[in-house]
């Protein structure tokens, strides 16, 4: 069935679907819940979601591109991808780990086109060899229309006790690569480890795959038939006026369960294709060492930095100076409201740091102090008892949605540039140094007409001051 494959990639039936769900807590205090590793440049200028779908175009065109994520996520993502448009987003309603976010987006392409392939990608990995990973995919492609199910396998460069394996059994198609999946084996101690590398028919379990949108769906129904029953009544529901309420009723009765666990461990499809891509996927800061430059002494070192020999240490700053002296196989990063310290063996535990904070209550672990928004930015200066005060800084002809609050009334006291502001039915400018008070329940707009940066001071005052209290009622950038 093999022989004479032509490795080719069939644009109209061919599709990417990239999961964009994760938190990143590893990578903490650089990501933060609203803002996950997905979304951060940490390998180049590119975030790691703008480097995936680079790396996809040369292969399918940028409409056959989805994006798999949740409502909070969703409004950041479109603004590092302004190149694609609504529709190519899939929005989970719930967080349900990967078979269910991989079925919902196996229902919608398959909807669509009954004999659609898609290839599943997370957001948040590093690929430095862009040419091999084009190649294997459309081997993928290719194999995947006869009916497999495609993962790929990376050939392991040492041992690593941080991945899950993948043992390869007999040869499907020796001449590129393809094997038959004898199992799938969990994270393993280090002297396993070894014996895996040694072995040379082990490989690190990357966490791509590709398949026909049938099949997976159908290998659902097999193994996992509850979900499949729930992915029917999505299907059934798709373009009616209760699609939204149908997926958010199926999705609160399902089970977190990984597509790893709940498919490719039980079905009797499933292949592997070996490849060596320069992989990574950049699961604790320790993953810096493979990626990114080292000084003669072996560090990576990243921003205001000062460092006195030290040796084998990741050491980030933000814009405070971090001065070290004499470290070794340490973890160093620091941002505006939180720093990390700690030995490259315990980075795996920055986890448990963003657990504690969650206990706690402590909004380290949900945002920085400083928020992107398409408009902008803004910055968290001081928070009490009923108030809140933050510096706004709006891109020359931006504008904030049309919006009210019901909890909180605003001054805005200007710094640089000049305010467009919209009050009720008022409209106005406001020059530097002047300022003008938003009441509590009134709807209004703040817009940046000039060719220079907005800033502003703004002053909230109010019983309720998160940022969940907007209701917009007009949106240049499509948010709800």
């Amino acid at each position: 069935m093999t022989e004479g494959w032509d490795f080719q990639v069939t644009m109209d039936n061919t599709y990417i679907v990239i999961m964009a769900g994760g938190s990143g807590t590893r990578f903490w205090p650089l990501s933060r819940e609203a803002m996950p590793k997905q979304l951060l440049r940490i390998d180049g200028e590119e975030t790691l979601i703008q480097q995936t779908i680079a790396r996809v175009r040369p292969l399918i065109p940028t409409d056959h591109i989805h994006i798999v994520t949740n409502k909070s996520q969703a409004d950041q993502i479109r603004y590092q991808v302004p190149e694609l448009n609504r529709n190519n987003f899939i929005i989970e309603p719930a967080a349900k780990n990967t078979a269910a976010a991989i079925g919902l987006a196996a229902v919608y392409l398959n909807h669509h086109n009954a004999d659609s392939v898609m290839g599943i990608l997370p957001a948040d990995h590093v690929v430095k060899n862009k040419e091999a990973f084009l190649d294997t995919m459309k081997c993928a492609f290719t194999a995947a229309r006869e009916g497999y199910l495609i993962t790929i396998g990376i050939k392991p460069v040492r041992p690593e006790t941080g991945y899950g394996y993948i043992h390869a059994g007999e040869p499907l198609n020796p001449s590129t690569g393809i094997f038959y999946v004898d199992r799938f084996t969990e994270k393993p101690d280090i002297d396993t480890a070894k014996k895996y590398v040694a072995d040379g028919r082990y490989f690190w379990n990357s966490g791509m795959f590709v398949w026909k949108t049938s099949v997976i769906i159908s290998e659902i129904e097999r193994h996992m038939p509850s979900l499949g029953a729930g992915l029917k009544e999505i299907r059934s529901a798709i373009g009616s006026s209760d699609e939204s309420s149908v997926i958010s009723r199926v999705f609160a009765g399902l089970e977190s369960v990984s597509i790893d666990y709940g498919i490719m461990e039980k079905s009797d499809k499933v292949v592997v294709i070996q490849a060596d891509l320069g992989w990574s996927d950049v699961g604790s800061w320790t993953a810096l060492d493979d990626i990114s430059p080292r000084d003669a002494r072996g560090n990576v070192i990243a921003g205001n930095v000062v460092d006195v020999e030290s040796r084998d240490s990741i050491i980030y700053a933000s814009n405070r100076l971090v001065a070290t002296a004499g470290l070794n196989d340490m973890v160093v990063v620091d941002t505006e409201d939180a720093t990390l310290v700690c030995h490259k063996d315990r980075a795996q535990d920055v986890k448990k740091i963003v657990d504690e904070l969650k206990k706690r209550g402590a909004e380290e672990h949900l945002t920085h102090r400083t928020v992107i928004r398409p408009w902008g930015s803004y910055t968290l200066l001081e928070k009490g008892d009923r108030y809140k005060i933050k510096r706004i800084e709006v891109n020359p002809g931006a504008r904030l949605s049309f919006q009210m609050h019901y909890h909180r009334s605003e001054h805005w006291v200007v710094v640089s540039g000049t305010a467009k502001v919209r009050r009720g039915e008022e409209e106005f400018f406001v020059n530097p140094n002047e300022s003008t008070y938003i009441p509590m329940e009134t709807k209004h707009r703040l817009e940046n007409p000039g060719r220079i940066p907005l800033q502003i001071i703004e002053v909230q005052n109010g019983e309720y001051l998160e940022e969940d209290d907007i209701v917009r009622f007009d949106d240049a950038y499509g948010r709800e």
